[in-house]
């Protein structure tokens, strides 16, 4: 994974999905075996934390509110970055049981759903974990909602990986899992077909136009872009390219870049011992009045109290 000195000194090597998910900090909280037989439902209210399932064996009906159902078969992976509602059943009609996500996310154990003896199924592998960047709104925006990968061997082996690793007790396990869900977020990203997501940056990469200025604004974050300097990279009038590009990502290209660089400047400022003047020149601001001003609008507070506080609650 890049760190937060790489984001800034190595525009070459930048590659804006690996960029969002090292600034969001994920770590492994929580994972468990799910199964299911007979006739079964549950309800879970939102979470709002970010969470996956994978299917071991068997189907099952997944249903995520503001979505379509989804059958789910052996081999699919779903991640639900800030996961809403949603119902997960079989496929005869049952009553749904409501659940609080909040509550049965500290059991530990198999869960089982539905008839209670006998071979299940269906057998899920759950799990969610927790965002540490105090960005993780405005970057999970950018994400799609809903993320569904069919059959890919490569993303199974993650998935087993991390179910291995949270149920045993070895040394280094925190940081093991911590760069396993990583990669597993990297690699359902870049699996999802970017042509059908929401707009964000998922949707913004997959615009064959629009890629190569976003990739521009993350590779060269402290270059003085125009907006008709990024139309010019994507092959676009400046009028067209503003369009096209709030459509497509969901915010402005000038506000896009502004909340990307108040983004790593916070993750500088958390994670590095920089002083206000170099994290302002690393993120494209002459100097650090200048840097001071715009950070205490966006945050709400100068940047030395955000990395006091920072500092403080670590």
């Amino acid at each position: 994974m890049q760190s937060p000195d790489s984001i800034c000194e190595r525009p070459d090597m930048t590659d804006p999905f690996s960029e969002v998910i090292t600034i969001l900090q994920p770590r492994a909280v929580f994972s468990r075996r799910i199964s299911g037989a007979g006739r079964r439902g549950v309800r879970y209210s939102a979470f709002g934390q970010p969470s996956f399932c994978a299917v071991l064996e068997g189907r099952c009906r997944l249903t995520v509110d503001g979505h379509v159902p989804l059958t789910l078969e052996a081999g699919d992976f779903v991640l639900l970055p800030a996961t809403p509602g949603f119902t997960m059943s079989g496929f005869e009609p049952a009553r749904f049981e409501r659940l609080d996500p909040k509550v049965t996310s500290k059991i530990t154990g198999e869960v089982r759903h539905g008839t209670r003896g006998g071979r299940p199924e269906v057998r899920l592998l759950g799990g969610w974990f927790a965002f540490d960047s105090p960005d993780s709104a405005l970057l999970v925006s950018l994400l799609p909602s809903l993320v569904h990968v069919r059959g890919v061997e490569r993303l199974a082996t993650l998935v087993r990986l991390v179910g291995e690793e949270a149920t045993e007790q070895r040394s280094g396990r925190d940081l093991v899992l911590t760069r396993l869900v990583e990669v597993l977020l990297i690699e359902a990203l870049r699996l999802t077909p970017g042509e059908d997501a929401p707009p964000g940056l998922l949707r913004g990469l997959a615009d064959m136009q629009l890629a190569p200025a976003i990739r521009q604004m993350h590779n060269q974050i402290a270059r003085s872009w125009t907006v008709a300097q990024l139309a010019r990279t994507a092959a676009l009038s400046r009028s067209a390219f503003f369009e096209r590009f709030t459509r497509t990502v969901g915010l402005p290209p000038m506000e896009y870049l502004l909340a990307w660089r108040m983004a790593v400047a916070k993750d500088l400022l958390n994670r590095r011992d920089l002083g206000v003047a170099e994290v302002a020149e690393r993120v494209g601001y002459g100097s650090a009045s200048t840097f001071s001003t715009a950070f205490s609008r966006h945050v709400g507070q100068p940047p030395g109290r955000y990395a006091a506080s920072m500092k403080a609650e670590g």
